[in-house]
């Protein structure tokens, strides 16, 4: 007799199903197939757009080498959303493994340049075990996701791209899970999974509705990471029981240009704290009054708050309100692909004096401020006060409001210029909720059987995030979640 959970036909099977094909995807990849599994991969994008936002972040990954100084650095980033010590130990202990494995399977581990500037918060107790590695000489352009990429492709791993898993199909009666309903244009595809699922899809920085209903203060954000992570691999894993975890915390925001013709965002030269362009440049609100420094250097998004750190002010809709010199000095935008999916896939070619994109409509352009303020909504009598104060700032030396010390350069001549900005982010840290084994559990703390997830997707994360992590912890919960999965029995064995 047919079980009801069961399809009438199974279109593949495999030992390990892994759904996504990132840099958690690829570890457990890896290491399943390195132990013998037989590995299925299931993909969501396009073959050519993979890789998840491990492909398009700086290329860095997190490596330590004192667990008990790592331990005590993330239980200080954890804070007061605090994590069971049993995972926080897992995931130390299996850090301090990412360079032996890189160098296991072919990889050539270099430290980052400027250490110990790499450290996100060196304040904290522990601190000074972070250390950050990539693959290859150079940083960025893809490098290090591009090994481990060629790496998977050397095994025995089927990949199916433009697949992806739409939902887990479980025995109704003792929960395991036994395979996955993808979809391929549109035709559904039964994939059994012998041994285990797991689920390495991303988080959710692409879907607005569990924007707005997870992150809080936000109406909307943009992601300048992977366009694909919308969410997918939390609601199957919510579908057969899984507790969710850290789903407010997330690498944002900071503030960034959209527009409807590219699918992710542009971020904006003259607000990258490193980058000094002169010319004269506020970012107000709605009420057309600033609310931040401009240039302060947020550690992923947060930034300090009546003592403590906290998520970005972004009132929207915000806009960057600047002047002919800066709109003169070079294009507004970096378009060197290092990092990002606007400059590492879609590519688009910023004018070098910006006048295409004014043309395009996404700078506007007015003779006076207050002129400027009507183009955009804002009261122009405030706007006006706004930049006056702004430059009386400039003229002093001092920002008195926010304390800003970088391109105190006053809002002259025009004619002037305003860019909607909008909240962006790279990845949320959020999602079903993992145990030290890797295994999704539910809400009273039992796995669900043969189900696991690595990777952003459920990250360790919950409140401050030290650069390079996600990409570390991806790595280590893909091992963690792979050698755990392997070990299952089958439980077909026809």
């Amino acid at each position: 007799m047919q079980e009801p959970w069961l399809p009438k036909k199974w279109d593949k099977e495999a030992e390990i199903v892994i759904v996504g094909f990132g840099g958690a995807g690829a570890a457990a990849a890896i290491t399943a197939s390195d132990m013998g599994a037989k590995v299925l991969m299931l993909e969501k994008a396009p073959e050519g757009e993979e890789g998840g936002n491990t492909r398009i972040a700086g290329q860095g990954y997190l490596q330590i080498y004192d667990v008990d100084k790592a331990s005590t650095y993330l239980n200080a980033l954890c804070g007061k959303f605090p994590v069971p010590q049993t995972i926080v130990r897992a995931w130390a202990n299996e850090v301090k493994g990412n360079n032996d494995w890189a160098k296991s399977i072919g990889g050539d581990p270099q430290e980052h340049q400027h250490q110990p500037e790499g450290i996100e918060f060196p304040e904290l107790p522990g601190a000074d075990c972070a250390h950050k590695f990539h693959d290859g000489p150079v940083l960025g352009y893809s490098n290090t996701w591009k090994f481990y990429e060629a790496s998977v492709k050397k095994r025995p791993v089927e990949i199916l791209y433009e697949t992806p898993g739409v939902s887990l199909i479980q025995n109704g009666i003792s929960k395991e899970i036994l395979g996955v309903r993808a979809e391929h244009k549109g035709k559904p595809l039964y994939i059994k999974a012998k041994k285990a699922v797991l689920l390495t899809c991303g988080g959710f920085e692409n879907n607005q509705q569990m924007i707005r209903d997870y992150l809080p203060g936000l109406p909307y954000c943009y992601t300048n990471g992977t366009p694909h992570n919308t969410g997918d691999g939390i609601n199957m894993a919510l579908a057969v029981g899984a507790d969710l975890w850290h789903m407010n915390n997330y690498a944002g925001p900071s503030m960034a240009l959209k527009v409807p013709e590219y699918k992710t965002t542009f971020s904006m030269a003259a607000l990258h704290f490193s980058h000094i362009q002169k010319g004269g440049m506020i970012v107000v609100g709605p009420d057309g009054t600033r609310f931040v420094d401009e240039k302060f250097k947020p550690r992923h998004g947060k930034i300090p708050r009546n003592g403590i750190w906290g998520p970005a002010p972004t009132p929207c809709p915000m806009y960057m309100v600047f002047d002919h010199a800066l709109f003169t000095a070079g294009p507004l935008y970096d378009k060197k692909p290092v990092s990002g999916w606007g400059r590492i896939i879609e590519r688009y070619d910023w004018s070098d004096d910006n006048t295409a994109e004014l043309k395009r409509g996404w700078i506007k352009q007015s003779e006076s401020v207050a002129a400027l303020a009507k183009t955009i909504g804002v009261d122009a009598a405030t706007l006006e006060k706004t930049v006056q104060r702004w430059n009386a700032h400039c003229a002093s030396g001092a920002d008195a409001d926010f304390g800003r010390n970088k391109m105190l350069f006053p809002i002259a001549k025009g004619p002037y210029y305003a860019i909607e900005l909008v909240p962006s982010m790279l990845n949320t840290q959020g999602g079903p909720r993992r145990n030290e084994r890797a295994q999704i559990v539910q809400p009273d703390d039992t796995p669900i059987p043969r189900l696991y997830s690595a990777g952003e997707m459920g990250s360790i994360y919950s409140y401050l995030y030290q650069g390079t992590g996600n990409i570390g912890e991806a790595f280590a919960f893909g091992r963690i979640s792979a050698r755990n999965a392997v070990a299952e029995k089958p439980w077909d064995t026809q």
